[in-house]
């Protein structure tokens, strides 16, 4: 019996640990890949049939920006003659955080050179294997927040403790990012605690995606985070605490069927040698505040 080549590719793709998947020319998707269904949560039978933008995984860059809404789809820039694209951009995950990816899109040809969709290869830039081993560390020292999967305020002390040490003694800058989840408390009100946790690991999650590998974000207590982001100065640190706002606002919790989106109010500040823990902490919760006071959901820098 002859081999089918098409079952024969299949194969092939579900034995690969990154992502893929084959659009139409309309972006219909034709094919999911097992590990397009490890990476981002979704079933090959709830997207198969369904365009790419239909509310599935919602693509973003780093200011939280839908690329299907920019006019950025890579999908649709190599449909349109682009020979190959590839970019670093985040999706939702099934569970509503955000998930930071390197996309890799081609066009799909048929015999006669005629475009007939796209493929699409993405693997998940979030250090899995490396974060399980932390984590697995963390909690043999108690330092590990169990609701979000995040180091809690111990955690945060030490980190802040040893980069004022390093400042102090070699001169080598960081900064802090403080952000509280806006109307916090509405949200348990109106749809629960469950729901409140929900938003809280969805917030956890996309502020560590959006961070470099060697940062961290930590559970300051409540919906309040603590990130310490090292090797900065105020032009770097400015970006990566709106690059957090952004994909927090763009993201949201899901409970029975209704979108829970929140908002955060972001202080960040810049360490100096006069600093101490508290000093650092209170001028980024202070300018958290001054946030909160301007409107919400935006960044102050001081």
């Amino acid at each position: 019996m002859a081999i089918d080549e098409t079952d024969l590719l299949r194969t092939a793709l579900d034995l690969v640990s990154d992502g893929v998947y084959f659009l139409d020319r309309d972006r219909v998707i034709t094919y999911w890949s097992r590990g397009a269904e490890e990476i981002t949560g979704f079933s090959a039978d709830e997207v198969t049939g369904r365009p790419c933008r239909d509310g599935i995984m919602v693509h973003v860059d780093d200011r939280g920006n839908s690329l299907c809404d920019s006019g950025m789809c890579p999908a649709a820039a190599v449909m349109s003659g682009a020979p190959f694209c590839e970019s670093e951009v985040f999706f939702r995950h099934s569970d509503g955080h955000r998930v930071p990816v390197l996309a890799r899109v081609s066009p799909l040809k048929g015999g006669g050179g005629e475009v007939l969709g796209s493929a699409q290869a993405f693997s998940d830039r979030s250090a899995r294997v490396e974060a399980e081993e932390e984590i697995e560390e963390l909690k043999r020292l108690t330092l590990l927040d169990e609701l979000t999967g995040l180091g809690n305020r111990r955690n945060a002390q030490m980190h802040l403790e040893s980069q004022l040490g390093q400042l102090k003694r070699y001169g080598w800058p960081f900064g802090v990012v403080y952000f509280d989840i806006d109307e916090f408390k509405a949200v348990n009100d109106r749809y629960g605690h469950a729901a409140g946790d929900s938003v809280l690991r969805v917030v956890s999650r996309t502020a560590a995606g959006g961070l470099r590998s060697f940062d961290s974000v930590h559970r300051w207590g409540g919906e309040e985070f603590l990130a310490v982001v090292i090797n900065v100065g105020e032009p770097t640190l400015a970006r990566i605490a709106e690059k957090i706002r952004a994909l927090v606002e763009s993201s949201a919790a899901w409970t029975e069927e209704t979108r829970v989106g929140v908002t955060i109010s972001v202080g960040a500040t810049v360490a100096t040698e006069d600093d101490d823990t508290e000093r650092l902490v209170s001028r980024a919760d202070a300018l958290m505040y001054e946030s909160k006071t301007a409107g919400r959901n935006r960044t102050t820098l001081g």
